[in-house]
């Protein structure tokens, strides 16, 4: 079906959903690591509109932007299906999936960049959007039901990148008495073998965030 390559970058947990989708599937791939601060030319060929990873190569085929590429994976692969069969319940991942992104990771990240009672206003949006995903999760393994799916590599940063970041910025977002399904759902995913065996170390993204915390604090 043509040699599979992902373009990512370590710190970047968008390159790891689409790496986590290929394991998941089972199929073989080739990763290429990009520095972000001096693009490729493969990678601005491959994404010249957006000139961001990651990206899946099939072959010759660029595809860009890891929810697009996680419905390719999945449709291009039949095994161990990320999305549902039943059309409502695609619907229903694709609206966790994006709301997840635009809501929850937005808000966080807008809370890492600000201070103030910007920062405030912020913390308390992702408070809000964590107590949406917590109630959507309640009674679940996974968002996927009883194995990982869709949702759950989208959200799969939660449990390994928050930690850091919080650790890094100085306040607490995901406390396991406020969150208590979200931070089991975390402890599963984690341990997941296919997710265990492809996790940036720690401290690595921890010097990462330290760095980027301080250019931020410079601009």
């Amino acid at each position: 079906m043509g040699e599979i390559k992902v373009l990512g970058a370590f710190a970047s947990f968008y390159a790891y959903r689409v790496e986590w989708a290929l394991l998941h599937k089972g199929v073989k791939y080739e990763y290429i690591d990009e520095d972000l601060k001096n693009k490729s030319p493969l990678l601005l060929k491959c994404n010249p509109v957006h000139k961001k990873v990651p990206v899946l190569l099939h072959g010759e085929k660029p595809i860009a932007e890891s929810l697009v590429i996680l419905e390719y994976i999945d449709d291009t692969w039949k095994e161990n299906p990320l999305l549902p069969q039943d059309p409502l319940e695609r619907a229903k991942a694709r609206f966790w999936a994006k709301f997840a992104d635009e809501k929850c990771y937005s808000s966080i990240r807008t809370a890492f960049r600000s201070e103030g009672k910007d920062q405030e206003k912020a913390l308390e949006e992702s408070l809000e959007a964590l107590k949406i995903l917590e109630e959507e999760l309640k009674g679940k393994e996974f968002f996927g039901g009883e194995s990982v799916g869709f949702v759950d590599l989208v959200v799969g940063w939660i449990p390994h990148w928050l930690p850091l970041f919080e650790e890094v910025f100085g306040f607490k977002l995901l406390d396991a008495n406020t969150f208590p399904s979200l931070h089991a759902w975390g402890d599963r995913f984690l341990n997941v073998p296919f997710i265990k065996e492809k996790l940036p170390p720690s401290d690595k993204l921890l010097v990462i965030f330290t760095n980027v915390r301080k250019g931020w604090l410079n601009k």
